[in-house]
């Protein structure tokens, strides 16, 4: 492709780079308008870039230099898939730097008050999902299904997109049949959409609704995070920025989140559990993080680092999932599965933050930051930090997470066995 008539000619990676940036800076400026106070802030990247892939997903494919049509759509989506993980793993493994440091101290206070939480929330998910499927079945599965089960395929994805959680994409994709899978997958890319902007919208609503002092809500997410954090004096650092020591705990965050659990123990033969690599990069940088050195040499990165690569992980991720999402919305359009979508979101969210605030008396940055790790939304986490003002609300979602990444997958399997 040429631009600006022939001045400049496009082709291939560089093309596609430059599409990239193009959804970044007009992203960024839509995140941007606000009404009302309410913004999309960073998901505004993620709804341009939805536009775009529902627009130019398969122009975008057909400009690239590659032989063979075929071959071009592969490079396409493999590029924005390292895109999308590039990122996860940058903005995951700066949120667990940013709450190591507090998070075993709150994890002590309140380890109850976060497994329960992230139970609740996942399973009014699933209750949701299962709602949904008797809907289907009395009122029809939609214009592309035909049988029962491709229908609870499609519901199974919905409920990974809905919690935007790859582990549970990845064990429904395993326990249907191999002519549903292709459902699973057009499932979770419609109901992604709202797995993302609702949560992000309802961070942003919420305290606005319950017209909340955030100096004052600050103030008690600090007494309940244990106040500021650690230092770690006396450490040689291998790099200025502390690029290295982010790096350690990425690559050990990879390798761990690759162990497979068999799943056989619960009646799930065939299956098996990982923390996969969003899981495995916040467990090791929550490790990193805590401790801070290794005998001498500083495994801490610098606070303006992680800041850099949580807000440009966030992003990248948001172009790499939105786009394809974007063209999976287009392909697949049929009113109903954006109706369940929508439900599976709405409910599970509803109910865990009423929960926290009524039967666990969470506050309410305690609350929100548990809520998104309990519907494992990394982009709402993005959004509650800066409408917090405060990073202590990611020890709260690092806490709930990995109990709702357990549980999702757990859930999505029982669905696909018993309906």
């Amino acid at each position: 492709m040429n631009l600006f008539g022939g001045v400049i000619p496009v082709t291939g990676t560089t093309f596609l780079i430059f599409c990239i940036f193009s959804v970044l800076l007009v992203g960024y400026g839509i995140g941007r308008i606000t009404v009302k106070g309410i913004s999309l802030g960073d998901a505004g990247v993620f709804f341009i870039a939805l536009l775009f892939g529902a627009l130019f997903f398969e122009p975008l494919s057909n400009q690239l230099v590659i032989n063979g049509e075929a071959e071009q759509l592969k490079f396409v989506e493999q590029a924005l898939s390292i895109v999308e993980k590039l990122g996860l793993i940058f903005f995951v493994t700066a949120v667990g730097f940013i709450a190591g440091p507090k998070f075993f101290s709150n994890m002590k206070k309140n380890f109850k008050s976060y497994v329960l939480l992230g139970l609740i929330i996942i399973l009014a998910g699933g209750l949701a999902a299962v709602g949904c499927i008797f809907i289907g079945r009395s009122i029809g599965y939609g214009s592309s299904i035909e049988t029962s089960e491709g229908f609870t395929a499609m519901i199974a994805g919905l409920l990974s997109g809905a919690l935007t959680s790859t582990p549970a994409f990845s064990a429904a994709k395993e326990a249907v049949a191999e002519e549903y899978v292709s459902l699973v997958a057009v499932g979770q890319g419609i109901a992604y959409i709202f797995g993302v902007l609702e949560v992000v919208l309802f961070v942003q609503i919420m305290p606005k609704i319950m017209k909340a002092d955030m100096d004052v809500e600050r103030q008690k997410l600090i007494s309940v995070s244990g106040g500021a954090k650690e230092k770690k004096p006396g450490s040689f650092k291998l790099d200025e920025y502390g690029f290295a020591a982010f790096s350690l705990a990425a690559l050990l965050g990879v390798l761990v989140g690759s162990v497979k659990i068999p799943l056989t123990s619960a009646g799930l033969s065939g299956t098996c559990f990982a923390l996969t690599t969003t899981g495995g990069c916040l467990l090791m940088s929550l490790i990193c993080g805590h401790f801070g050195k290794i005998g001498k040499i500083s495994i801490m990165p610098e606070n303006s680092t992680l800041k850099m690569l949580r807000e440009m992980g966030l992003v990248l991720f948001l172009v790499g999932a939105g786009i394809p999402g974007g063209a999976e919305f287009v392909a697949n359009f049929d009113p109903m599965y954006f109706v369940y979508g929508a439900i599976m979101t709405l409910f599970p969210l509803l109910v865990g933050f009423f929960f926290a605030k009524y039967v666990l008396k969470l506050s309410l940055l305690n609350n929100l930051g548990a809520l998104t790790g309990g519907m494992t939304s990394t982009p709402a986490l993005g959004t509650l930090i800066s409408t917090a003002g405060t990073e202590d609300v990611a020890a709260a979602y690092a806490a709930t997470y990995p109990i709702a990444l357990i549980a999702v997958v757990l859930v999505s399997q029982f669905l696909i066995i018993m309906f």
